[in-house]
């Protein structure tokens, strides 16, 4: 644990990182509480994860966060990993203690945290997720956690999907899986829709038609910018209640704070300088 009047450097790592919002949300919090430390983005290219970690640790690095491509193979360089690190197979956040490297994954929690902050109930809910990739193993086992009823996973490549259904089933929660395409006019048997595509990253059209959603329908889409997706978009159209991708970046980070400094992270503060940079 840092001492609060310790000085300490942090860091994300991965690549490319130059428009990682991590710095700032972070330093916004130093500066709230006072906190004498200094948040950096650190490129560490594809193939060079090893020769970047010693180098992180030879500045004794104090923790730091990890993004696109490291995310599964910095599994290899860990001495220790959390509960959430194991069964997601990936880490993204990571404390260094004399050496010893501890992993943690909080895109769970991040994913879950604007839900439980609007009290929206997951228990026996319906979902549909959008998407197999990076973040959409933690989706699972956050929906899973929470005991929703049944999860349908849709994807362009129905083996990724099939692949994914099969851990939902392990972590107890029921699952089928479609193509994307073949979602058509369902979304409105869903109580709850996550995007965990890339698409809408460029502007593009929503994945699926939201057709016959209503005000009962919670929409959430994980990419945060831009912030207005398409996908958000059309929900909002239809009345649905919606959550943004920057919630769960936001949710993510104040996690990673109080991993690495054991106190309440101004949430608030965060909140102010991640929207400045959306």
């Amino acid at each position: 644990m840092i001492e609060k009047n310790h000085m300490a450097t942090y860091a994300v790592i991965g690549d490319p990182i130059d428009h990682s919002l991590s710095p700032n949300i972070h330093s916004a919090a130093f500066r709230e509480l006072n906190l004498e430390h200094s948040y950096i983005a650190y490129r560490i290219p594809k193939g060079e994860l090893e020769e970047g970690i010693e180098a992180l640790k030879k500045i004794k690095i104090a923790g730091f966060n990890v993004t696109i491509p490291h995310k599964v193979e910095m599994m290899k360089f860990l001495d220790k990993t959390d509960e959430s690190c194991s069964i997601i197979g990936a880490v993204n956040t990571v404390t260094n203690d004399n050496g010893t490297l501890k992993g943690y994954n909080t895109d769970m929690d991040g994913f879950l945290d604007p839900i439980k902050k609007k009290e929206i109930q997951i228990k026996g809910r319906k979902i549909l997720l959008l998407g197999a990739g990076g973040a959409a193993r933690a989706i699972v086992a956050g929906f899973a956690k929470e005991h929703a009823a049944s999860i349908t996973i849709a994807n362009r490549t129905l083996e990724n999907a099939k692949k994914l259904a099969m851990f939902s089933e392990q972590v107890g929660l029921k699952s089928k899986y479609v193509k994307i395409d073949e979602v058509g006019g369902t979304a409105k048997d869903y109580d709850i829709i996550v995007n965990a595509t890339s698409v809408g990253l460029k502007n593009e059209p929503s994945p699926i038609s939201l057709e016959g959603i209503s005000s009962n329908t919670i929409v959430y889409d994980i990419i945060y910018m831009p912030m207005n997706t398409d996908f958000l978009k059309k929900a909002k159209e239809k009345g649905a209640k919606i959550i943004f991708g920057y919630e769960m970046l936001l949710g993510q980070a104040v996690r990673a704070f109080e991993i690495w400094h054991g106190m309440e992270a101004p949430y608030n503060a965060m909140k102010r300088a991640l929207l400045g940079g959306v």
